[in-house]
C-alpha cells in the first residue's frame, strides 16, 4: 500500500506522502480520488492494469494464504469474466471504476477512522 502513495514508487513515504495517504482514507475524500488510489493499490505490478496475477496476490494477502492456487485462480478468472468489458483478460482503470461504483459499500469501507 505504501508503494501506491510514495513518490518514488518504492514504498518510502515522506511525511507529505503519509499525509496524502491519510487524506485519501478520510471520510471526506472525494470518491474519484479513492477509486484512483484503490486501483493503484491493487495494481501490484504497476502495469496500469489489474490482471490475474494482481487479483491472486490480493486474494492471497486478504485470506492470509489459506486458499489453494486453484481456488485463487478461480476467483481471479471469475472477477475478470465479470468486469472485463473489452475482453483483454485484465481490468483497465475504467473497468475497475465501473465495478467499484456498483459496490455501494466501497465508500463506507475505504477509510480509516482516527
Amino acid at each position: 500500500m505504501c508503494e501506491a502513495f510514495s513518490r518514488d514508487g518504492k514504498g518510502d513515504l515522506t511525511f507529505e506522502d503519509f499525509l496524502d495517504m491519510l487524506s485519501v482514507f478520510s471520510q471526506q475524500a472525494p470518491r474519484d480520488i479513492k477509486v484512483y488510489y484503490a486501483f493503484k493499490i491493487y495494481d501490484f505490478d504497476n502495469d496500469d492494469h489489474i490482471g490475474p496475477e494482481d487479483i491472486c496476490k490480493a486474494v492471497r494477502l486478504v485470506t492470509r494464504n489459506e486458499l489453494s492456487q486453484d481456488e485463487m485462480n478461480q476467483i481471479s478468472a471469475k472477477t475478470i469474466e465479470e468486469a472485463d468489458v473489452d475482453g483483454d483478460g485484465k481490468l483497465s482503470f475504467i473497468e475497475f471504476t465501473h465495478v467499484i461504483l456498483r459496490a455501494p459499500e466501497f465508500l463506507s469501507t475505504f477509510h480509516i477512522r482516527i
